[in-house]
């Protein structure tokens, strides 16, 4: 994914406007997105802002940011925002600087395509394939199996990413294991700024090294008791939330195998390249990964996974499956794609 094909893609932008998206999810939060739409030439570019706290939100809209009129290219127009402070108050956490980033970048780069009447597939030159994904979901309180026979109902070859916790029980480990479809459990060993973070624990990690012989580890926390025993799994173990650019592949306690590929985490489109680029010339694999998008950034991910990683375990199913109950027939994998003839998501 060479930067240079977009980097010097022109974009006038007239003003823009701000949007906030609430919904109910699965994992039992309320959350919060808005929607940067930035105008220019009777087009509109979009993307939106992942920031978890909603009250970054909420101080966005009641705040007015500088004036961002004018020509730029796609490259200038990351440079103008690397000056800017697009956090009137805040942010509650650091990593969300990278969210906002990324959400005004993606609508620059969806406006700066349509101007030139082009798509992200011609400018890479590439083709669309349907989309594999997994459907990522939460077990409840006490977790239960209930959440994954009910999905297996109205999809019975549903693929999994489940987040592990201290408190499963061997039972309920033996039952999910029993469905054969768990991809990726995510072991949120890596998180410093969120309260889903989950410190090594060698009893789960071994039960789970067992039980899934042929599933993805994601963000394991290497410890004094988990580093041999993941070192010796090293073939399938999977990062995210380090991921922020090109030189972060480095910093892991492993080569990497796989990577979750989360553009919102990395922040701007350049990064976003150089992850790509450094993972193709480096055979590392690539799935896409999803942070309760509810609008624009759900497609766009979709989008990328389509044209550089689809047939790998994509957290980046339709929105519906993060709704509380689940849906009644919900889209299957694979997922094809509506794939722009001009910009970076669907009209």
């Amino acid at each position: 994914m060479d930067y240079e094909r977009v980097a010097d893609l022109p974009v006038t932008i007239d003003g823009y406007e701000l949007s906030q998206h609430e919904r109910h999810t699965s994992s039992g939060f309320e959350r919060v997105t808005t929607t940067v739409t930035l105008r220019g030439e009777g087009l509109v570019g979009r993307g939106e802002d992942v920031t978890y706290d909603a009250e970054d939100h909420h101080a966005l809209a009641a705040s007015a940011l500088p004036a961002l009129a004018g020509e730029y290219t796609i490259d200038s127009f990351s440079e103008t925002l690397s000056e800017m402070n697009l956090f009137p108050s805040g942010p509650q956490r650091p990593p969300s600087r990278r969210y906002r980033r990324w959400a005004f970048e993606s609508a620059a780069l969806d406006l700066a395509l349509r101007q030139a009447d082009r798509s992200l597939a011609d400018v890479f030159e590439r083709d669309p394939d349907p989309v594999q994904f997994v459907v990522s979901t939460r077990l409840g309180e006490p977790p239960t199996i209930d959440r994954v026979d009910r999905l297996r109902e109205v999809s019975p070859d549903v693929a999994l990413k489940l987040d592990p916790t201290a408190d499963w029980t061997a039972a309920l480990i033996d039952d999910l294991a029993e469905t054969e479809a768990v991809e990726i459990l995510d072991l949120k060993g890596q998180y410093a700024h969120a309260d889903v973070h989950q410190p090594a624990n060698p009893r789960l990690y071994e039960q789970l090294l067992a039980a899934f012989p042929e599933a993805i580890i994601e963000d394991p926390a290497f410890s004094e008791g988990t580093a041999s025993r993941l070192r010796a799994h090293a073939d399938r173990l999977s990062w995210d939330v380090p991921i922020t650019d090109a030189s972060s592949l480095s910093t892991l306690p492993v080569d990497p195998a796989w990577i979750n590929v989360k553009p919102s985490r990395i922040g701007t489109i350049e990064a976003l390249c150089g992850v790509i680029s450094y993972c193709t010339d480096h055979d590392i694999s690539m799935y896409g990964g999803g942070q309760f998008e509810l609008g624009v950034g759900r497609t766009q991910i979709q989008t990328l996974a389509a044209l550089f990683y689809p047939t790998g375990p994509n957290d980046v199913a339709p929105a519906v499956y993060n709704d509380p109950d689940v849906p009644e027939s919900p889209p299957q994998s694979p997922l094809d794609v509506d794939v722009p003839e001009s910009g970076f998501t669907p009209t």
